[in-house]
């Protein structure tokens, strides 16, 4: 056991048993760092990271790297949930290293907690156009100890980056709002308006523009996360403006979600994000916030096109949150993890010989519809996604909408009975 047997965060008594001497983020743990002036390793991940998963089972439960770290750094594991404080510091400063971020966040500290290098995952042998994560430790030591100025500087540079970060932003599109409001005598940024003029919004909107895929909705390629704040610009962006393009955009996006596997299509709910650009593979944890983004995202189209399609995805998703993440005092939980049984996935996915013996007779037109079959869609099992529409499929197969509708959602509870024995993924119960 380590210092992390007696937290209550899921995510950090998940490393309790690691050969890693860890902390969690306390007073004493900076204050040993400084006694044995030695860096800092900060591991911020959550209990549903499925990376997080893969580096503890590669290296922090390695012993011969965990013997490593307890002898070169002070360790802290960080539940980014539990302090999101933290996490934005330091994702911060791992965005300005890299240009991207993501979890594990793995950030090494002065022992005043100051950052001087930050990444994610790193593999146990070099791979991915990444060094192993032994060879990251050993360079980290050397660094410390050997060009401890360097270090120094770097610290305080990236320091004052996240310190200005903020002020820096709001300073810059304040200038903008000035430069593109030259009617007023005042600038915008002091007559009321803050940062925000007309032209600032109709900036942003063709900025969101040049990154649809209009295509498979969505904004860039894979992998591909909902964008819900993107998704919301567009939908307020049309109310005001009555710009088609925006709630084209909005509603391709959607729909393309909806008829995806980043979709539950029989528990309903919304995993993370999808790893391909057509939303079938989908990274399997589903998040308690990003539901509820999605949701506002639904409400407000639906209010816009009272399309049937956003009020069935609403009520089944809200179904999921009661029956699932719904704490009998009320509270929530924050989310389900992408394994069970240790393997990505397994919760959700199907062989087709499985839907045939509880469908039967019904099971051709199920696989049709849902795109099962038997070499599999990922992984040699199956993803259920639809790839055309209700209305589509029921025009290409001479059904009536109505009953192809009615005949899917029978199909699809007697497949959510049999995926209910199942083990499911690990629930973090934070509330």
């Amino acid at each position: 056991m380590n210092h992390l047997i007696n937290e209550t965060s899921p995510y950090l008594l998940q490393h309790a048993h690691n050969p890693v001497d860890w902390h969690a983020w306390k007073p004493e743990a900076f204050e040993r760092a400084r006694a044995e002036d030695k860096p800092i390793l900060v591991s911020i991940g959550y209990s549903t990271c499925h990376w997080c998963h893969v580096m503890e089972r590669e290296s922090f439960e390695n012993v011969d790297t965990a013997a490593f770290m307890n002898l070169h750094f002070i360790n802290i594991k960080v539940d980014r949930e539990e302090r999101p404080d933290v996490d934005h510091i330091y994702m911060e400063a791992c965005q300005v290293i890299s240009g991207g971020g993501g979890w594990p966040l793995n950030c090494f500290l002065t022992p005043d907690g100051r950052p001087f290098f930050a990444g994610t995952y790193y593999p146990p042998q070099p791979a991915y156009q990444r060094p192993s994560w032994m060879q990251l430790l050993t360079n980290m030591v050397n660094a410390y100890k050997n060009q401890r100025q360097v270090v120094e500087e770097q610290a305080d540079k990236l320091t004052d980056i996240i310190k200005n970060s903020d002020n820096n932003y709001v300073k810059k599109n304040a200038q903008i709002s000035d430069s593109i409001n030259p009617q007023n005598t005042e600038p915008a940024s002091q007559n009321g308006m803050g940062v925000f003029t007309q032209a600032h919004l109709d900036n942003i909107y063709y900025a969101l523009r040049e990154r649809f895929d209009r295509v498979e909705g969505g904004f860039g390629g894979a992998p591909k996360f909902p964008g819900t704040f993107c998704i919301q610009y567009l939908l307020d962006y049309y109310f005001y403006t009555k710009n088609e393009e925006a709630l084209a955009h909005a509603e391709l996006s959607l729909m393309k979600m909806i008829q995806g596997g980043i979709y539950d299509q029989l528990g309903g709910g919304f995993a993370r994000y999808a790893t391909d650009r057509e939303w079938l593979i989908p990274h399997f944890e589903k998040m308690l916030y990003d539901n509820a983004l999605i949701i506002n995202n639904l409400c407000d189209i639906y209010k816009l096109t009272k399309k049937d399609i956003y009020r069935e995805t609403i009520e089944e998703t809200l179904a999921f949150i009661e029956r699932e993440m719904l704490n009998t005092e009320g509270g929530f939980y924050s989310a389900y993890d992408a394994d069970s049984e240790g393997v990505e996935g397994k919760f959700y996915v199907w062989q087709k010989k499985e839907i045939e013996a509880v469908l039967g007779e019904d099971a051709p037109l199920f696989c049709a519809f849902y795109d099962v079959t038997e070499e599999g869609n990922w992984e040699e099992t199956n993803i259920l996604w639809r790839h055309k529409s209700y209305e589509e499929f029921a025009i290409a197969t001479g059904m009536d909408v109505l009953f192809l509708k009615e005949k899917m959602k029978i199909l699809r509870g007697k497949l959510f009975k049999i995926r209910d024995l199942r083990i499911k993924p690990g629930l973090d119960d934070k509330i």
